[in-house]
């Protein structure tokens, strides 16, 4: 994958209670894509926890995929021996990050709004309407227009007509790692 130099050993972070807990890596990478690596051993993580601890692990995960990290864990037995397939789970996730940076033209064409009107899009899981997104930001409905347009011109969602109208988008493909 290259070097280490978005690679940071014990990487101090807060949970919802504000108390602080370390990642035993964070891959930061520079596009701002955020991955947490742990390497979990058997008997500190599995064997000698509890249901509280347990909850808490899991709890601890589910929110730190919401605050925009992917979450990776490792056994410390495959670690140490299956190394390989290590290296592939981490090549398949961090591969799509690592593309990406290299072609940062994509990123840089758009716009603050038309990330975030994306961003909700795919956020949805549904099909996005002009209205959704006057409501959720605000803006006219010529500029939700003009930017649903924009994006379908980029190929990043597709337009839905009824009759001769366009009533909604759909996005398209996987998710845009420029939204990471």
């Amino acid at each position: 994958m290259g070097n280490f130099e978005h690679l940071h050993p014990e990487y101090e972070i807060y949970d919802w209670n504000r108390r602080s807990q370390f990642l035993d890596f964070a891959f930061l990478h520079e596009n701002g894509g955020r991955i947490g690596i742990e390497c979990d051993g058997f008997q500190s993580h599995i064997k000698d926890m509890d249901r509280e601890k347990f909850s808490y692990a899991l709890n601890r995960d589910s929110f730190l995929t919401g605050m925009g990290w992917k979450m990776l864990h490792f056994s410390f037995d495959d670690i140490q021996k299956r190394p390989e397939v290590c290296r592939m789970l981490l090549q398949l996730s961090l591969g799509p990050m690592i593309m990406e940076a290299a072609n940062r033209t994509v990123r840089s064409e758009l716009s603050p709004e038309e990330k975030e009107v994306l961003r909700a899009a795919w956020s949805l899981g549904k099909t996005i309407r002009p209205k959704d997104v006057r409501i959720k930001y605000g803006f006219s409905h010529r500029k939700c227009s003009a930017i649903l347009q924009s994006l379908v011109e980029k190929r990043l969602l597709r337009a839905i007509t009824s009759g001769t109208y366009i009533c909604k988008y759909e996005t398209l493909g996987e998710f845009p790692t420029l939204l990471l």
